[in-house]
């Protein structure tokens, strides 16, 4: 591999990578909006819906490492195969566990989604594992972006998978995994087959050339840097994941108390999956934008915009937060908020580890990023029904105000 052929072996890889994640975000979207809805469901109890998203992210957790130590000697290809034949098995579960009405085992499959959304994670980091230094930002961005048409698929798909559940006669709320099924298949195969030369693999190799190394950035190891931007990414994820997680039970109790017995299913569906499909646009739609202005303005400049973002979000559920309108808007700001500060900060971990540190930090940041959301969305019922939606939108400003305050840490200086 020569550094002429860079460029060119990155925008295939790039592509790749994003086909890849449209297909993914398809699985990701429906679980996001029906995961609440069947905890709730199956177990009876509002106060425990949180463990959906909880158990999400406690099972990409769990494979965040193991997965990017399976990176760093396999590479990129065969751990992306490997988080969606669990995301596969994973949705099989789920549709078992509906059909049984198996609280404890619905959630078992949920995390073994998780795992599978693990390797979706992961594909942002491939991303930037030959970028050019200067347009890290930017490719990052793009295969981020990319989850916007799987993710604003799925939540959209719940009325006609219902329907389409009906008809083969699946367990409620569990059509849509029927779309999930067939794009995690593909997702699979498209990485197994296309990915090739692995793009880990061939960055290693090149950083083990003094030559050649130079192609890829900086070898300076910033670790006080990375562990900033390690903070950063988590606590983002864990003020999104929060709040986001409890939103399809505050919209169902908004739905039903507007309208008391009449209120259908469909109706707290179709509500709940327009706000959660504006939600992921937001999460995903910008991405390159943000991106581009981390290349250009600075990886923390960036970072601060997310979080300023996210403060106008939860002053919209603190104070809005029993209007639907005012939910939507809170819930599209705190997904571009999420998306500045994510991808700001994914580019800035990159560029502060060295080639051959990237892949174990990578792992450390998505596994910490996952627990605490997991921990954020689990007491976020527990939040939610003692102290309401606003009273969550306050917790959650906290971890917003600590990431301002930290921002110094995450400057680069030169060596």
């Amino acid at each position: 591999m020569t550094a002429e052929a860079l460029p060119g072996l990155q925008r295939r890889t790039v592509l790749i990578l994003s086909l890849g994640q449209v297909l993914g975000g398809i699985a990701f979207g429906a679980t996001v909006s029906l995961g609440a809805l069947l905890a709730a469901d199956l177990s009876g109890d509002d106060a425990l819906s949180g463990l959906a998203t909880a158990s999400v992210t406690l099972g990409a957790a769990a494979f965040a490492i193991p997965l990017a130590r399976f990176a760093a000697r396999r590479g990129r290809r065969l751990s992306l195969t490997a988080g969606n034949l669990f995301a596969l098995i994973g949705i099989g579960v789920v549709i078992l566990a509906a059909a049984l009405r198996v609280f404890p085992l619905l959630l078992v499959g949920i995390i073994m989604i998780g795992m599978g959304n693990a390797g979706n994670l992961q594909s942002r980091f491939a991303a930037t594992d030959l970028a050019a230094p200067e347009h890290r930002g930017r490719d990052l961005s793009i295969v981020v972006w990319s989850t916007t048409i799987g993710g604003v698929t799925g939540p959209l798909l719940l009325t006609p998978g219902e329907a389409l559940g009906q008809m083969v006669g699946m367990p409620p709320l569990t059509g849509a995994y029927l779309f999930s099924l067939v794009a995690q298949a593909t997702a699979l195969v498209l990485y197994l087959v296309a990915l090739r030369p692995d793009p880990l693999l061939t960055a290693l190799n090149l950083a083990s050339m003094p030559s050649k190394a130079a192609a890829l950035g900086s070898d300076i190891d910033r670790p006080i840097t990375a562990r900033y931007a390690i903070f950063a990414v988590s606590g983002s994820h864990a003020v999104m994941a929060s709040v986001m997680a409890m939103t399809p039970i505050h919209l169902s109790h908004m739905a039903h108390r507007a309208g008391g017995d009449a209120t259908t299913s469909t109706d707290v569906t179709l509500l709940v999956g327009v706000t959660i499909a504006l939600h992921v646009a937001g999460m995903y739609g910008l991405s390159p934008v943000f991106g581009i202005l981390a290349d250009r303005w600075g990886r923390v400049r960036v970072v601060l915009l997310g979080q300023g973002m996210f403060v106008v979000s939860l002053l919209f559920a603190i104070f809005a937060g029993e209007n639907a309108a005012g939910v939507i808007v809170a819930l599209i700001l705190l997904g571009l908020g999420w998306s500045a500060a994510t991808v700001a900060g994914a580019a800035l971990l990159t560029e502060s580890s060295t080639v051959q540190m990237r892949p174990r930090r990578q792992g450390l940041s998505d596994s910490l990023m996952s627990l605490t959301a997991a921990a954020g969305a689990a007491g976020a019922g527990l939040v939610l029904t003692q102290f309401g939606y606003g009273g969550l939108g306050v917790v959650a400003l906290v971890i917003v105000i600590a990431i301002i305050v930290l921002s110094p840490l995450g400057r680069i200086r030169e060596a």
